[in-house]
């Protein structure tokens, strides 16, 4: 499931789609009114050893089974470091050479290959997608004329923040989500308003690619990995699944660390399948605070590359302080205590959690990779690196401010109260039809075909190019229930059938696919 501006975590099912790379845009480092600062090499030194034992504790607490940390302070690597586990259960330790999956935190690195891509003239910002990939639409004439790279960077399209996420929860690959876009509806009027969406990125980057006559797979490499000498870094999954030293993924279950799924994030590699290591995320970090330049010499334009951390677009609050937030080209940017922040964080439902936080004024930078979900590790810890560089202790207990964030959103409170509609059959539930009633193909442009099949008097929904099946539990009359998520085997949402003056179901609704209105199915011959 697709995760990575704050909605409702789970008012619909299909909202938690979208909701945790919501939150991933929408968390940084708490900000208040921005003061001058002047910190030494002396100072940054200083606080690492406070940062390591912090990350070792947060290990022994049971936080996260394993985190890395890189540090980036003018143009240096000061400090790199892994701790514990890739694996519960398994006695491989995570180091400065594990490969962590990005999530959302693969945005930066995205825009920051279309900065290369500018740079060189390739395309611009500013280039609309109707003349880089003609085979795109959005929903209405105007916006598919005029929306540009830059738009889809901001998510200032229209497009809504669950576009697609839910297609490629089905299994759709790629281009087949990318085209069914234009089926959608806009959330708001083109360029209004700041919809987080992971599939307009994907666009964006993708289109960005077309004049090289690459896969955007090959374009990351060639502009950026290679370059850098990020050699552990890719954004496709077959790479990550390669790597000897990778980091699995975990949730809780029952209360303890668990690698209970994966995650293929192909399908929006741009804006969610970035794998890589602390070591080759500090060049990263280098080349984005010297605004392109990196060992010496300008590889991308300070022109190109500068215009990704311009605020464009309001995103909404800071979730600690209420303060305006606001997003640029795939970074988030924050007027904070100590100026301002560049940042962005990641997250798969499956288990992974992602940050990058840098401070351009002082040249400071820090990314943590961590291999569990739902946590607000990675912020907590940059903000307690923060105030020891600054401030010489923590402010705060910053990890447990940022736990209770996440768990107010996604915490097993949450998916309680979401699952207890329906974890209790009524009273007198009214029985339903015979099989053969709902049995049957339902289709619409953006789910494409569902079928309904009755497999020995029990009902099974088949959905996506692979048909995956998913048994349907009878809760009252026409209404049945289904798990979408792995990940919460628990989570049961309705199955609506409508039904005709033929006592056969005419129309079926799927409620985990109705955030956007696409889950209303009509039966089809």
């Amino acid at each position: 499931m697709a995760l990575s501006g704050m909605r409702p975590a789970f008012g619909r099912v299909g909202l938690r789609l979208a909701a945790v790379a919501l939150i991933a845009a929408g968390m940084a480092s708490a900000s208040t009114p921005a003061r001058p600062e002047t910190i030494t090499r002396e100072k940054v030194l200083a606080a690492l050893p406070a940062l390591e034992k912090r990350a070792r504790d947060t290990i022994a607490s049971g936080s996260v089974p394993g985190l890395s940390i890189a540090v980036v302070y003018r143009d240096e690597v000061v400090y790199l470091g892994g701790f514990g586990v890739r694996d519960v259960g398994k006695p491989d330790m995570v180091d400065a050479d594990t490969v962590f999956q990005l999530a959302s935190f693969s945005k930066p690195i995205s825009s920051t290959i279309v900065a290369a891509l500018v740079s060189d003239g390739t395309v611009s910002w500013d280039q609309r997608i109707a003349d880089l990939d003609p085979g795109f639409a959005l929903h209405d004439a105007y916006p598919t004329q005029q929306v540009t790279v830059r738009d889809l960077f901001a998510h200032r399209s229209g497009l809504s923040g669950n576009a697609g996420n839910d297609l490629e929860g089905l299994g759709f690959d790629r281009a087949e989500i990318l085209h069914r876009l234009r089926y959608l509806k806009p959330s708001s009027s083109f360029r209004a308003a700041y919809a987080y969406s992971n599939f307009g990125i994907t666009e964006g980057a993708v289109a960005a690619a077309k004049p090289t006559g690459k896969a955007w797979e090959d374009i990351a490499e060639e502009r950026l990995y290679r370059p850098l000498h990020m050699s552990s870094t890719s954004s496709r999954y077959a790479d990550f699944l390669a790597r000897a030293d990778r980091a699995t993924l975990h949730v809780r279950v029952g209360g303890l660390w668990t690698p209970f799924v994966k995650r293929d994030p192909d399908a929006q590699s741009p804006a969610g399948g970035v794998s890589s290591n602390a070591r080759d995320l500090a060049q990263w970090m280098r080349l984005e605070l010297g605004n392109g330049k990196y060992g010496g010499k300008q590889l991308i334009k300070e022109a190109a590359i500068s215009e990704t951390h311009q605020p464009l677009i309001i995103r909404g609050p800071n979730p600690i302080t209420g303060d305006p937030a606001f997003y640029g080209l795939g970074w988030n940017v924050d007027y904070g205590e100590h100026g301002v922040v560049w940042g962005h964080a990641g997250a798969f439902s499956q288990g992974a959690r992602t940050l990058v936080n840098l401070l351009p004024s002082e040249q400071l930078g820090i990314v943590v990779l961590t291999n569990a979900f739902p946590v607000g590790v990675p912020e907590g810890l940059a903000d307690i690196f923060f105030d020891l560089v600054f401030e010489g202790h923590a402010s705060r207990d910053w990890i447990k401010v940022w736990n209770d964030i996440y768990d107010a959103h996604f915490g097993r409170a949450v998916i309680e109260a979401a699952v207890a509609p329906y974890a209790t059959l009524p009273a007198s539930p009214s029985r339903a039809l015979p099989p053969s009633a709902y049995a049957g193909t339902y289709a619409n442009d953006y789910v494409g075909q569902v079928e309904v099949a009755d497999n020995d008097e029990a009902l099974e929904l088949r959905m996506g190019p692979a048909k995956t099946p998913y048994p349907l539990k009878h809760f009252d009359h026409d209404l049945f229930l289904y798990a979408p998520f792995a990940e919460t085997p628990d989570w049961l949402v309705s199955v609506a059938f409508t039904i005709g003056p033929d006592q056969k179901a005419s129309h079926v609704t799927i409620d985990s696919l109705n955030d956007d209105g696409q889950g209303v199915l009509a039966r089809v011959e």
